[in-house]
């Protein structure tokens, strides 16, 4: 159990890109019987969120750590403004709790101003 924590606690609470407008996807991240924490995945190479779902499932399998997508949406970073904007929604996953991700941005980058929205796609 105690790797099993240790693996997760090896990964990242939040991987975006630097900058621009991107599709994210909110996962739970699972070790084997033990607890679980959700992480913000956000990529613009990604043309949909199954495509960063898939590669983040498939980097936290290598680790013995299991997942599940618990919808997505599409992040607005920039970073000349210290602004990033939470809106729209996963056709495919349906949409995140926006306010979650926007707590686990607001730790990653305390200097921001971080805002979020139900609405728009």
């Amino acid at each position: 159990a105690m790797a099993a924590a240790e693996a997760l606690s090896r990964v990242a609470d939040v991987e975006i890109d630097g900058s621009g407008v991107f599709k994210y996807v909110l996962v739970r991240v699972r070790a084997a019987g033990g607890p679980g924490k959700d992480v913000v995945r956000g990529h613009g190479w990604a043309e949909y969120h199954a495509d960063i779902y898939e590669r983040t499932a498939q980097e936290l399998a290598q680790q013995g750590l299991g997942c599940e997508c618990l919808g997505g949406g599409r992040l607005s970073h920039r970073p000349d403004e210290r602004k990033i904007h939470v809106y729209g929604y996963s056709v495919g996953f349906g949409r995140a709790d926006h306010s979650v991700t926007t707590e686990k941005l607001k730790a990653k980058y305390p200097d921001y101003e971080i805002t979020w929205a139900d609405e728009g796609y």
